[in-house]
This record gives structure tokens, sequence and C-alpha cells, in this order.
């Protein structure tokens, strides 16, 4: 278990409605991203070698994102910290989060990770997920008013660039999505990436993920929720593309869509429509991905509401589904965690509670 939530939840809250309805919950959040950005062991690398050279600790490979068990948490934690000095300074402990980021992103870590990143064969590194939680972590630098968040962002602009490039080069390539509920999933990932563009003003890039989306999932019906979750998601793969096409429709074209896509829902649909998921032991990695799925069904069922007009019918039902799935996520996040679950759990948390999803 986090050694710092314990110490955070006795003071600021006593359950997952108090965390709901208030901003306690920064830094709850805050203490679990702080406690792994620079904790390098455990370690899961996913490493390509090409010779004796590339066999190196976690600190050399990635000396920006090295710590919090794996590249993309570590990019992700990062991606937390900011985003909660943007929206929760005044609660958070801003000069120890803003130390643990100029530890991170001076330019010399950046060169070393961009180094890595060009090594032959690393083009799929951390494809999708990881490279489009990356692009979060510089949309969100755009967005800081924090006078230390440009040097950050100029350090990260060459990885950020090469990532564009490689994405860039993949994309047309892509003749199919890819529909699981882990880290290869593309529509949660276009969703992220897309929202990235829309803020970096990346027009070409923009372009060309709307086409690819409209090409891979347009003409999608009928998506079988009630195969869902497979035991060790923590993204829907229905829920999900769901949240990805409402980006790129107006919201009467989205609300026919989605009435092709989720025939069953309707003004009736009850609770048995989608259930939170249960977690049997949370030391098992990949059996805690649950607790992340019911939260990113929490945000991603925002989304789609936040895709429909006002008045939709469906919106009640899907309301209800979300307050039960946030609940889920949040006593995960808040009750005794394994680090299997801590060093990743934090951020999902927060992209739910500051509605990061939503923001246009």
């Amino acid at each position: 278990m986090n050694k710092l939530a314990p110490l955070f939840l006795a003071t600021a809250l006593a359950s997952s409605n108090a965390v709901a309805n208030n901003d306690s919950y920064a830094p709850v959040f805050a203490g679990l991203a702080m406690d792994c950005i620079h904790k390098e062991y455990t370690n899961k690398i996913a490493h390509f070698m090409n010779s004796d050279e590339d066999l190196k600790p976690p600190r050399e490979l990635y000396p920006a994102f090295y710590g919090c068990f794996d590249w993309h948490s570590s990019v992700h934690g990062h991606w937390l910290l900011v985003r909660l000095l943007n929206t929760h300074a005044d609660t958070v402990d801003t000069q120890a989060i803003i130390a643990k980021l100029d530890k991170s992103f001076t330019a010399d870590n950046i060169a070393g990770e961009l180094a890595s990143y060009q090594r032959p064969g690393l083009k799929s590194f951390e494809r999708p997920y990881g490279i489009a939680w990356l692009f979060q972590l510089t949309a969100e630098l755009r967005q800081s008013s924090l006078p230390q968040a440009k040097r950050w962002l100029d350090n990260l602009m060459p990885l950020e660039q090469q990532a564009v490039e490689y994405i860039s080069e993949w994309l047309p390539k892509l003749a199919y999505p890819i529909r699981t509920g882990e880290h290869s999933q593309t529509a949660f990932a276009f969703g992220l990436m897309l929202d990235y563009s829309r803020v970096a003003g990346e027009k070409v890039f923009e372009a060309l993920l709307t086409e690819r989306i409209k090409t891979l999932y347009m003409s999608d019906v009928n998506c079988p929720l009630a195969y869902e979750p497979s035991g060790q998601d923590f993204l829907s793969p229905c829920v999900a593309e769901a949240d990805l096409m409402r980006r790129v429709m107006s919201k009467e074209q989205f609300a026919n869509w989605l009435g092709e896509f989720f025939p069953e829902l309707d003004a009736n649909t009850g609770a048995d429509w989608l259930k939170p998921a249960v977690v049997i032991d949370k030391t098992d990695g990949k059996l805690a991905h649950l607790d992340g799925l019911n939260t990113s069904r929490a945000w991603m069922l925002e989304g789609i509401i936040a895709g429909l007009p006002a008045d939709d019918a469906r919106i009640k039902p899907l309301q209800a589904a979300v307050e039960a799935h946030r609940t889920a996520g949040l006593d995960a996040v808040l009750g005794d965690m394994h680090y299997m679950g801590s060093h990743w759990l934090g951020s999902f948390a927060t992209y739910l509670q500051t509605g990061r999803g939503i923001q246009r």
C-alpha cells in the first residue's frame, strides 16, 4: 500500500462520496504520483535490444520517466502533477511538486529519452497508450500559467515532435482498429491524441487523426457490451469508442450514431446495462486493472453525455452508470491499495475528477 495515502486520507476525507463532492482528493492523488515518479524499482521495462549496449537500468534508458513501475505510468504520473498544479494549486504542495518536475524535465533527461526513442526498432515504443499520455502531458503544459511550464515544454518538444512523426507514419498503415481493453486499444488513445492536437494547434495531425477515426469506426453498430469486461481490462472497448466518436461529430450526428451503436440504451435502461467490475486480488497487477476500468468508464460515460443534446432521454441512465462507476473507482483509489494499483490509479482518478476528458 502507498505510504502517503493514509496520511492524506486521515486529514482530508472519510469516503469516496466526500471526494466526489469537494476538492480534498487533490493532495491524495498528488501524493500517489509524488511517491512513485522517481521510484525506480520495482520496474517493468518495455524494451527492445539491438546489442549489449542497450542493457541498462531504467534510469539510464529513460532518465525522465523511469519511475512508477513502467514508462507510461511515469508519464501520466507527471501529467497528474501538472494537471493538479493547473486545477488545484491552492490545495497541493506546489513547491514540492515543482521541485519534482524540475528534476524530471531537464534538457539532458529529455535528450536521453529522445535518444532511447530514436534507437532502431523503437518506432512502436509505447504505441499508442504511452504516447497518448505523453501528448496529454505536453498539452497540459501548454495550458499552464506556471513560469516553469514553458521551460519544461521547450525541453519536451523534441520528444513530442518525434512522437507526432512516428504516429503520423503509423496511422495510414493501420488497416483495422485495435479493440482490446488494455494498452494497445486505439479508441482511447486516439481520443487523447485528438484532444492534444487541438490544444497544440497541430492541424495536420488533427486532420489525419480525424480521417482515420471516421474511417475505422464510423460504420460500427451494435457494440457487444454484454461481452465486457474481459478479466484484465482497464478500458472498455465499447464505451471508449463512443467517447471517441463524440469528438468528431455534431451533437445531433452523435445522438443518431449512438442509437445504432448502443441500440439497447434508452430512457428506460436499468442498472444492469453496465455494472461496475470487481477486483478479487489487488496484488495482481493485471487483475487490478479492473479498478481502473471503473474509473475510465465513469469519465467516458461523462464524455458521451457531453456529446449528446441536453434533452436526450438517454442522459438519465447514463448518469446513473457514471455515479455507480465513480463510486467503485474512487473506493479503489482511496482504499487499501497495493503498489500494483497505486502507481497508476491516481492518474485515472485525477482525469475523472478534474473533468479532463470533456474539456474542448
